[in-house]
């Protein structure tokens, strides 16, 4: 479904980081390549062991904080997960136009929040490669909440740190589940991305309007 956006109508931007702004290769290629052949080597097991051994741990977390939790993980493998995040840093990258589109938000007049899930450690590792932090104008994780986003308990937990009408609020998220439970909180305005991961195909967007790029939904494109 294509994404149209009445800018009037719209004061919050809430705007999801992996996949959303960030592109989603760095995490897929960390969880599914790069943290199998490590945990393989420091268990002196194949990676194909290794990696079916990964895939149990993470389907039984997944949508959880658990999931999100770079000391969770840590603890749970035995291995220093941020040291292997930083081994392939270099593979962290904007999406196209992001800056412009979080530009164009800020000179439109539009309170700019980054919600995500993704753990402190992980978060400023991010904006330190990216330099995104100065376009927000306020930064929330899950983890300081005490709920993941999927949950209801987030939406609620937001409203209490960073006040905002769901009738005049945006989320763009890649995550369906997540949009499913902002949908149920009440949030209006909701957007999905086509193509989370560069490297892979467009994904299903469950009904949800999408973008394939943030180009689409400029707030001077949209203005009366």
């Amino acid at each position: 479904m294509p994404a149209r956006l009445d800018w009037r109508g719209i004061d919050t931007a809430l705007l999801d980081m992996d996949g959303t702004l960030l592109d989603l290769h760095f995490d897929n290629h960390f969880w599914h390549a790069h943290l199998p052949q490590r945990y393989a080597e420091s268990r002196g097991i194949s990676r194909e062991a290794a990696r079916e051994d990964l895939m149990a741990r993470y389907h039984a977390r997944i949508g959880t904080l658990e999931w999100y939790s770079v000391d969770f993980w840590a603890t749970e493998l035995e291995l220093d997960i941020m040291r292997l995040k930083e081994e392939i840093a270099h593979l962290i990258a904007v999406h196209a136009s992001v800056v412009e589109f979080l530009d164009a938000l800020r000179h439109a007049g539009k309170r700019v929040v980054l919600v995500t899930n993704a753990h402190h450690k992980s978060l400023t590792l991010k904006l330190a490669r990216t330099q995104l932090r100065p376009h927000f104008d306020a930064v929330v994780t899950s983890h300081e909440l005490g709920h993941a986003k999927e949950a209801q308990t987030f939406w609620h937990r937001l409203q209490e740190v960073e006040p905002f009408d769901p009738q005049r609020s945006l989320l763009i998220d890649d995550s369906l589940a997540v949009l499913d439970s902002a949908q149920r909180y009440g949030i209006r305005h909701l957007l999905t991305i086509r193509q989370p991961d560069t490297r892979q195909p467009e994904k299903n967007t469950g009904g949800y309007p999408a973008i394939a790029s943030f180009t689409e939904i400029m707030p001077r494109l949209n203005a009366p």
